[in-house]
């Protein structure tokens, strides 16, 4: 009887058709693995991805692969959920404006505690782990994230007169530091970094891990920037995935209601990463297994892409 599977390095019997297809995929992939030679990507990660512990070590895998490949992946993590769970084990209360936590004294060393400490230190294990070289930092390390206070306004809706929040320790990117995360990358390392800032009198202050990814992203001219999602992407009012849209196409989804609720955040932060010099921005749903891959090595994608053209 002719036999035609092969059995691999880890004794694993496989057929001719199964090796054939994965040498069809190499293929495919070469032209992809040609343009993102050498080129830096910023992936922003958080959401059920980070808290899946199967998704959480996928990623951990594609990262590897990806700078192994000749890729310069740089990682942002938020970690909400874990820094709610950490508050109420502590019977801190916190209270949200538009889904940003008002962060008093004693919260925003919770959440420092929390971002830079426990989940940044579980990602690098996690590349370790696959053979990978990560360094965990955050905003601080280097002053990489110099921050301000960030300011929000609401309109009474009786008397219709603006009066300013106060949100605590919240800040915004002032300026970003490149050099700190050049000088990793050019050492062989991956930088986890967490959105810790700090304010030019030393102030810590927490900010919305998208808008650092996008602030990273803009300073190191990244080719892309990925924003990991619990959705599969921007969706039309039918709910269908949106596979390509430029800036000004995506500022009318805003204003005619298409895009709604959190993904506006992230549509803003997406179109001041394409002004400020990167290529294009991928919101893409982390739930899915190997989503950077997809995205990155096929002509399907994985999500929806973002662009400056028209």
């Amino acid at each position: 009887m002719n036999d035609s599977s092969q059995t691999d390095k880890k004794g694993t019997r496989r057929s001719a058709k199964e090796w054939l297809t994965t040498a069809k995929v190499l293929t495919e992939a070469l032209p992809f693995l040609l343009r993102y030679d050498r080129e830096t990507i910023v992936i922003k990660y958080g959401g059920h991805a980070m808290g899946n512990e199967r998704l959480a070590h996928d990623f951990a895998r594609d990262i590897v692969v990806l700078k192994q490949v000749g890729i310069n992946p740089v990682i942002v993590h938020g970690g909400g959920p874990q820094i709610g769970d950490m508050l109420k084990r502590l019977s801190i209360e916190s209270d949200f404006v538009d889904g940003l936590r008002v962060t008093d004294k004693a919260t925003v060393e919770v959440v420092e505690m929390v971002l830079a400490g426990k989940i940044n230190k579980q990602i690098v294990s996690a590349i370790s782990a696959q053979g990978g070289k990560a360094v965990g930092l955050s905003g601080k390390d280097g002053n990489m994230i110099i921050a301000r206070k960030l300011h929000r306004t609401q309109k009474d809706p009786d008397s219709n007169i603006e009066r300013i929040l106060d949100l605590g320790f919240v800040g915004e990117p002032e300026t970003v530091n490149g050099d700190v995360l050049e000088t990793i990358i050019d050492s062989d390392l991956i930088p986890v970094v967490a959105p810790i800032g700090v304010s030019a009198t030393g102030e810590t202050y927490n900010i919305n891990a998208d808008t650092v990814a996008g602030a990273v992203a803009g300073e190191l001219a990244a080719k892309r920037l990925f924003l990991l999602t619990d959705v599969p992407g921007v969706l039309d009012k039918d709910g269908n995935l949106i596979a390509q849209i430029n800036a000004e196409r995506a500022e009318m989804l805003i204003k005619d209601g298409t895009i709604s609720g959190g993904m506006i955040p992230k549509i803003r932060t997406a179109v001041a990463a394409i002004e400020s010099g990167v290529e294009a921005v991928v919101i893409l749903d982390g739930r899915v297994p190997h989503a950077l891959l997809l995205e990155l090595f096929t002509d399907q994608g994985a999500g929806t892409l973002i662009t400056a053209e028209t």
